[in-house]
C-alpha cells in the first residue's frame, strides 16, 4: 500500500464513519474501484483509532458528564436526571452491538464483502432512511430519549455488521422512526458510537501492534481523526437546517455506480 492509499483511505473512513453512508462499504469498494490491493483488516482497525480518536476529541464534555452522572446515579436517592439516565440507556445499548459483533465476526470478514450485497445494502438502507426521515414525527430530544427508544436503536445498531447498512445510518433511521428529532437523532447515534468503537478498537489493539505500526497506518489515523471530527461538526450544523435526503440521493448513485462497474465496467 502506498502514502496515496493510506491518505485516501483515511479521508474516507474520516468522511463516512458518521455520515449515514457506511464507512465499511466506502473501504472495500474503493479499493475494488481503483483497482488496488485491500490493504486488509489490520489497516481498517488502524482507520477505526482514528475515528475514535475523533468521537474522544469532539464529545470527551459529554462523555465527561455522562460518566460522573453515571456514578453519581449510584448513590443517589432521589429521582435521576437526564445525563443519568441517558449513560445507563448508552451502556445498556451498546450490548447487542458487541455480542452480535463478537458472534459474527468472522463472517462480516469474508462473505458479507460482495459488491453486490453492499449495492442492495446500500439502496435499501438508503429506503429504509428516506421513509424514516419522510414519515414519521420527530419531536424527542435528548431528555425525552427512553430505555425503550434506547434498546431498539442498539438493537438496530448490530445491523451495521452488514456492510452497505452503516452504523449511522441504521441508529439514525431507527431513532427517526422513533419520534427523535434529526439533530437528537445524530447525536444520540454518535454518542452510542463510543462505546462500540472503543470496545473493537481494543478487542482488536493487540493484533494491530504485533503486525507492527507502519507510516501508513500513522497517516491513516491521522488522516481519519481529522476528516472524522469535520464530518461530526458539520453533519450536526448541517441537520439543523435540512433533511436527510442527500445522504439517500448518495447511497442510490453509489450502488448504482457499484451495479455499473459490477457489470459493465470490467
Amino acid at each position: 500500500m502506498t502514502l496515496w492509499h493510506a491518505v485516501l483511505l483515511g479521508a474516507v473512513q474520516g468522511f463516512s464513519e458518521f455520515l449515514p453512508i457506511s464507512s465499511s462499504a466506502h473501504l472495500i469498494i474503493v479499493p475494488w474501484l481503483f483497482r488496488f490491493p485491500d490493504p486488509g483488516l489490520t489497516f481498517d482497525v488502524a482507520l477505526h483509532f482514528g475515528t475514535l480518536i475523533a468521537l474522544l476529541s469532539y464529545f470527551y464534555r459529554d462523555w465527561l458528564s455522562l460518566i460522573r452522572a453515571g456514578f453519581r446515579s449510584l448513590t443517589a436517592k432521589r429521582e435521576s436526571s437526564v445525563e443519568e439516565r441517558l449513560f445507563w440507556y448508552l451502556a445498556l445499548a451498546s450490548v447487542p452491538g458487541a455480542v452480535i459483533g463478537y458472534l459474527l465476526e468472522k463472517q462480516a470478514e469474508t462473505v458479507l464483502r460482495s459488491p453486490l450485497l453492499i449495492a442492495l445494502t446500500m439502496s435499501g438502507m438508503g429506503v429504509l432512511l428516506w421513509v424514516a426521515d419522510l414519515l414519521f414525527k420527530k419531536y424527542k430530544d435528548l431528555s425525552q430519549v427512553s430505555l425503550k427508544d434506547s434498546l431498539l436503536i442498539g438493537f438496530a445498531q448490530a445491523l451495521a455488521l452488514i456492510p452497505g447498512v452503516s452504523r449511522s445510518g441504521v441508529t439514525i433511521t431507527a431513532g427517526l422512526a422513533l419520534g427523535l428529532n434529526r439533530t437528537t437523532a445524530a447525536r444520540f447515534s454518535f454518542l452510542l458510537a463510543m462505546p462500540i468503537t472503543a470496545g473493537a478498537a481494543l478487542f482488536k489493539a493487540k493484533g494491530f501492534f504485533q503486525t507492527g505500526v507502519t507510516t501508513e497506518s500513522l497517516i491513516g489515523i491521522g488522516v481519519s481523526t481529522l476528516f472524522g471530527f469535520l464530518s461530526i461538526k458539520y453533519m450536526l450544523a448541517y441537520l439543523q437546517k435540512y433533511t436527510y435526503r442527500v445522504f439517500v440521493i448518495y447511497r442510490f448513485l453509489f450502488s448504482l455506480v457499484v451495479l455499473g462497474v459490477y457489470f459493465w465496467g470490467r
